[in-house]
């Protein structure tokens, strides 16, 4: 079995070790170089040719943002950002995944990062799934002028729900973008730390004509309005004295995770039925796709990233498998086609 060939980056000597013997240890991969700063990377890279790079963030004579900025355009490759776990680190974070980054690894907070081997299958996990990422997929993705969708008369009754994992900060903004003002209000479960959840809807709320937010607990639901779900918390749709509003839980992780798309998924096919429109958007595993499928059994109507713009295509080809996908769509669509599924059919909505 041919193995998947990883270059650690750190400056780190003990996160160099520990990154070694965590990825050595998987039976399907093997560290073939380990580099102190990215100078030493670049020459790594031309002797090596690795399948994967994990790279640090902040690292002397020059930080990985640049050398990330350097190494998409120059030779793309699957990289697995690591990250610190902090509120600080969040854009820094959030700046590499703009720029092609699959993936991040969250350093828990600790000078020591004694904790780093209870991650050892996560990180053996994301490792594996940047080998198989789309990269061809960022290609599709980025920061040009969205295209701007004109208002329609939106019925009062619908409400959009978007689920995503890995790609998926970069595929949210791609669809927000091009949503108006007075759309109808969309809930999104993005799989990510607690600590970086509030970082991401600033980000999109600064790119987008809709105002995103953070999600808090027992928030209206307002047309032209986007809640995202905190880290570490599901987020639900309810239903109280005929109003919409938000509604958040510590509730034990559903499908490996929380927030969960399946949480949020299957909060709108009970609630609201055939008023839901959702979308599974790119990522690993599964979660979402019973969600989805519950959705599409109540009347609902649901869509899912295609194969080709997908960074992977885990989640929405989970769903499209159940059938509970009624269209896949690029990503440049997906934002009309969630809006013409909640166009104002008659006068009386």
């Amino acid at each position: 079995m041919k193995k998947i060939k990883v270059l650690i980056v750190d400056d780190s000597e003990l996160i160099r070790q520990l990154l070694t013997e965590i990825i050595s240890a998987a039976p399907d991969m093997e560290v073939i170089a380990t580099a102190e700063h990215p100078l030493e990377a670049r020459e790594k890279i031309k002797q090596f040719n690795p399948d994967v790079l994990t790279l640090d963030i902040e690292m002397p004579k020059m930080d990985g943002i640049t050398f990330l900025r350097n190494l998409m355009r120059l030779r793309p490759m699957p990289v697995v950002m690591i990250s610190t776990l902090t509120h600080k680190g969040a854009p820094a974070t959030l700046d590499a995944l703009a720029l092609g980054a699959v993936d991040y690894i969250a350093k828990p907070q600790g000078s020591a990062w004694d904790s780093l081997a209870a991650y050892s299958a996560l990180i053996q996990e994301k490792v594996r799934n940047a080998a198989q990422a789309n990269l061809s997929a960022y290609g599709r993705i980025t920061e040009n002028q969205p295209v701007l969708i004109a208002e329609q008369p939106y019925s009062r009754k619908k409400v959009i729900a978007v689920g995503s994992s890995t790609g998926g900060t970069e595929a949210i903004r791609e669809v927000l973008q091009s949503i108006p003002e007075r759309a109808p209000p969309i809930l999104i479960a993005q799989h990510i730390p607690a600590a970086f959840s509030a970082s991401l809807a600033q980000r999109l709320d600064s790119k987008c004509r809709i105002k995103v937010c953070e999600a808090e607990h027992g928030m209206k639901l307002e047309p032209g309005h986007a809640y995202l779900a905190p880290g570490d918390v599901h987020l639900e749709l309810v239903l109280r004295n005929g109003l919409l509003y938000t509604s958040l839980s510590d509730a034990e992780k559903v499908s490996g995770h929380r927030p969960s798309v399946d949480v949020l998924f299957n909060s709108l096919a009970r609630v609201i039925g055939s008023n839901a429109v959702a979308v599974l958007l790119t990522g690993m595993g599964s979660d979402g796709a019973l969600g989805l499928k519950a959705i599409s059994e109540k009347g609902g109507t649901t869509f899912a990233q295609d194969e080709q713009t997908s960074v992977v295509w885990g989640m929405p080809g989970s769903a499209v498998k159940l059938n509970a996908v009624q269209k896949i769509l690029p990503i440049q669509k997906i934002a009309q086609g969630l809006l013409n599924a909640c166009v104002n059919k008659t006068s009386t909505e």
